[in-house]
């Protein structure tokens, strides 16, 4: 069963922009916070940007002021609005959800940046 199903990904120039999404099936209630990690080939996965139920941001330092998380609680969907792509910025994005029932990955989706 399918928990989380993420779309957007794809291929973009440098300096473009793509927007990822996340939703959360219903059989997943009471989520608390949502957010985006990305993993790079042959690097550790690191956070991206995550956003609590009362919208509080928290993004890492290489992505502030590029990108942007949001969500729609009705939806149970979070966001992220990715600008001024970088090469450097090309990974494999995994949307995360913690909720009262557990933690939830979603299966990913590749972003790659090239000219």
């Amino acid at each position: 069963q399918v928990q989380l199903v993420e779309s957007g990904g794809g291929l973009v120039q440098p300096g473009g922009s793509l927007r990822l999404s996340c939703a959360a099936s219903r059989s997943i209630f009471s989520i608390y916070a949502m957010g985006w990690y990305r993993q790079a080939q042959g690097k550790q996965r690191e956070l991206v940007a995550d956003i609590s139920s009362g919208g509080s941001t928290n993004y890492g330092d290489s992505v502030k002021g590029r990108f942007t998380i949001s969500r729609d609680n009705a939806k149970k969907t979070v966001y992220l609005q990715m600008n001024s792509l970088k090469p450097e910025d090309t990974a494999v994005y995994y949307c995360k959800v913690i909720a009262t029932m557990g933690v939830y990955w979603g299966q990913g989706t590749q972003v790659t940046v090239s000219s």
